[in-house]
This record gives C-alpha cells, sequence and structure tokens, in this order.
C-alpha cells in the first residue's frame, strides 16, 4: 500500500516556532504512516504535478505574503481534495495581502487583547491571558473532540474575523475588561473545520508555541484535525 502524502509548508515570523512545531506534528503524521515532505515557502504549491500527489497540507507561516500563481495552486489542490490543516496565526494570519487566501481558511487573526497596558513590556507575555476554549454543541458530537470538555489556556487568545462557511467545534470568548474599547464580551470560532470543493480544512487558533500544541488537549484536537482533514 502506497503511503499517503503530508506536505509541510513552514517560515514567517520566527515568534511562532514553525521549525518546531511543524517537526513535533512531522514526527506525529509518520507515525500514522505519511511520507512526509518539507517546504520552507509556499512556492511549492505552484507546482501542479507535484500537488496533485498530495494529501494533505500542514501550514505554519505567519505574517507571510503568497504569489497568485501559489494561491491559485493551493485553491485548486485543495479543491481537488488535498487536505489543507494547521494551527494559530500559521493558517490563519499567513498572507494577509489574499482576500482569497481567508476566503479559504475561513477565518482571520483581528487581535489578541492581552494584559493591562500599564503592566506591559514589549514582550509576547503581554498578550497571555488565562481564557476557555468552550466546546459547542456540535463539537460535543464530532470524533475531532470526542472526549474534550471545556479548558481554560494561558496564552494568547485569538479575536477572529470569520465567516459562516465553517463548522464550529469550539469558540472563546473575549471579555470586556475597563481598559478596552468594546463594549460587550465578544465571541469567536476557536476550532473549526470546512469543506472546499473535494477537499477538507482544518483550524485551531491555539498553538502559539510548540508547549501549547504538544500540551493535551490541544494536541489531540489537533492531531484529529490533521488526520481528518487528510484526503480520505
Amino acid at each position: 500500500m502506497t503511503a499517503r502524502r503530508a506536505l509541510i509548508v513552514r517560515g514567517g515570523w520566527f515568534g511562532h516556532e514553525p521549525v518546531d512545531t511543524t517537526e513535533f506534528m512531522r514526527k506525529f503524521l509518520e507515525k500514522q504512516g505519511f511520507s512526509v515532505d518539507v517546504h520552507e515557502s509556499p512556492a511549492v504549491y505552484a507546482d501542479a504535478d507535484y500537488m496533485a500527489g498530495v494529501d494533505l497540507i500542514v501550514q505554519a507561516v505567519t505574517k507571510s505574503t503568497i504569489e497568485k500563481a501559489e494561491l491559485d495552486g493551493l485553491r485548486a489542490a485543495v479543491a481537488a481534495g488535498t487536505g489543507f490543516a494547521g494551527w494559530h496565526g500559521g493558517i490563519i494570519d499567513s498572507y494577509r495581502n489574499s482576500a482569497d487566501y481567508m476566503q479559504l481558511v475561513g477565518g482571520q487573526f483581528a487581535a489578541h487583547p492581552g494584559c493591562d497596558p500599564a503592566d506591559r513590556t514589549g514582550e509576547q507575555s503581554d498578550n497571555y491571558r488565562p481564557h476557555t476554549i468552550e466546546i459547542t454543541d456540535l463539537g460535543r458530537n464530532d470524533p475531532i473532540m470526542a472526549g474534550v470538555d471545556d479548558f481554560v489556556i494561558d496564552t494568547e487568545q485569538y479575536w477572529v474575523l470569520s465567516d459562516p462557511y465553517m463548522e464550529v467545534l469550539a469558540t472563546t470568548t473575549q471579555p470586556v475588561r475597563e481598559w478596552d474599547a468594546w463594549h460587550e464580551p465578544v465571541t469567536t470560532p476557536s476550532v473549526w473545520k470546512r469543506y472546499w470543493g473535494q477537499g477538507r480544512v482544518f483550524v485551531s487558533t491555539s498553538g502559539h508555541h510548540l508547549d501549547v500544541l504538544a500540551a493535551d488537549p490541544v494536541r489531540t484536537i489537533t492531531e484529529r484535525g490533521l488526520l481528518w482533514a487528510a484526503r480520505h
């Protein structure tokens, strides 16, 4: 039996640890029987012949750009059945220059409201805050979230702009605090999946650093999401 092929595309902002996080998930995919290739830019997306043989794309690219031929190749591959999956800014803060990319994934990072401005030091930890990931009714009946209850993590909480064409498996709520500009709590998707042509897209917003990604239940949710997205 021919092994399924996974493609890891990584790069962009180093603060999201694209190498460490993808190497961690690479080991998981190899244990699941995937042959895994790694590319350090989205240029490979423009190679139609290669992409036709990819069963799963795992992307970890933050704050970067994508060329038209690369994006067209990605969208065509997913529509033809290649799975597309990722976590945190590596998938929903990848290519701010492309509305077509945002349409594919269904959500875009907007903010991660952090601590009191008076306490900020300019470090990434300014944006770490304990918050709850709440499993939706849909999520409680989905295999990706099986056995997972609401949980609290202390890391970046993503405020996400999203569209309604998704199956939301978990949400998170930004509260109102005295220094915030908004006037009521804001609930946005935290874990979702969607179908694109013959392909599947999976997103989890948790995974700022390897320590977050590697800890359960984030690890379990992400691993299940990758397998769900892969070509069936």
